[in-house]
């Protein structure tokens, strides 16, 4: 799919995250923008998430300039351009036909790993083969059961993934009062019945629908059919059980994500994974939790150096992943900040996110005179905010 000069013109007026939210809201309806940007019940810990970044305080050295810092690390043995993943969301084709193919070849040409979730829009196949060179790693949910979740990690393998990653947070769905208040949820029902309910909706962003009328994309998983259907995912979820065999059916890095205590961070090491990624979902499952940020130092202690650690949840600014470093994290998951980006101009929003994230983490570096990710560290926070 070619990037418009429309898009890519939009795109470069991106100024930050929050601006890419705000352009997302206006050129979605926005049952479709509250599927993203929504979480769990009150939304407490998606809140949590954001504060927990605003009050990490930097210990200020002055006349510390380094040069041009190298934002460039190592990831389950790749090496990426800076500590960032893509998170795996769901249904990118909801808020653009362009889907993850998009967002894997944007951040290929970030230099930064693509994670591609069970419940894509696009097949894990399409991916694949359309979204560029870059690493890609694949999310695993028990879609079809144990069968459905040993067939996609073949599947997985043979696509030329380099990693799997097993979320253990999500035994149900959890309960998102925004999708609720509109009656939508993903996948979407295309039903009459409920098309002509959310026509009033949709016709206020002609743009949007117009876009999926012209690619004749179907808001559906693209990894579903005779894998099972969505309902499967939280009829056999994964357990503690299930990690040794999957451990032996996958011959790559194996990660872990969703966990926030440090018991279970080296239980998942114990069984063989490679990383592990602190997180609470976004928000979007049991809300009540801490802030994966907040979450994040005891498991760094817990795992040391057996297994890489990753944080995911709130992640919005370059300082932001300058921060978790800071606090121990080998490099974070950002999953709403390319959904907006790729709701508010296609991919080349993805393209403009990324380098405003790369682009802010270099600019905190070289204000905090760190001439490489690895000169982030504690020694950089003021816990009291009040200078030393």
């Amino acid at each position: 799919m070619a990037m418009s000069r429309r898009e890519t013109s939009s795109a470069a007026r991106l100024v930050s995250i929050e601006d890419a939210r705000r352009r997302a809201r206006r050129r979605v309806p926005l049952p479709v923008f509250d599927v993203a940007d929504g979480a769990a019940e009150a939304e407490v810990t998606a809140r949590r998430n954001l504060a927990a970044f605003a009050d990490v305080r930097w210990y200020h050295r002055a006349a510390t300039a380094a040069g041009a810092p190298d934002t460039g690390t190592t990831l389950l043995g790749r090496r990426v351009a800076f500590p960032l993943v893509t998170a795996p969301c769901g249904l990118a084709g909801a808020f653009h036909p362009a889907a993850e193919p998009a967002v894997a070849r944007a951040a290929a040409r970030a230099g930064v790993p693509a994670a591609i979730s069970t419940c894509s829009s696009a097949s894990l196949e399409e991916v694949g083969a359309r979204g560029g060179d870059g690493g890609k790693w694949f999310q695993l949910y028990f879609l079809g059961g144990r069968d459905g979740a040993e067939s996609l990690i073949d599947r997985a393998a043979g696509a030329g993934y380099e990693a799997l990653v097993v979320t253990v947070d999500t035994p149900v769905s959890g309960h998102r009062e925004r999708d609720g208040a509109h009656g939508v949820s993903l996948p979407m029902d295309l039903s009459p019945a409920n098309l002509a309910r959310l026509a009033p909706v949709v016709a206020r962003r002609p743009g949007w629908l117009w876009r999926l009328a012209r690619d004749r994309h179907s808001i559906e998983m693209g990894n579903a059919g005779a894998a099972g259907d969505i309902a499967s995912i939280f009829a056999e979820p994964p357990t503690w059980a299930d990690l040794g065999w999957i451990r032996e059916r996958w011959n790559g890095p194996l990660v872990v994500k969703g966990l926030m205590t440090p018991a279970d961070a080296r239980r998942a090491v114990d069984a063989g994974a490679d990383a592990v990624v602190v997180s609470n979902h976004g928000g979007r499952q049991l809300d009540g939790l801490p802030a994966s940020l907040e979450a994040l130092p005891a498991v760094v202690e817990a795992v040391g150096d057996r297994a890489e650690v990753l944080l995911d949840g709130g992640v919005r600014r370059g300082s932001d992943i300058a921060k978790a470093l800071a606090l121990g994290a080998r490099a974070v998951l950002a999953g709403r900040a390319h959904l907006y980006g790729l709701a508010a101009a296609g991919e080349p929003g993805v393209d403009r996110v990324l380098e405003l994230l790369a682009g802010e983490l270099r600019r905190t570096m070289t204000l905090l005179g760190c001439a490489s990710v690895a000169d982030l560290g504690p020694h950089l926070l003021d816990p009291s905010g009040e200078g030393r």
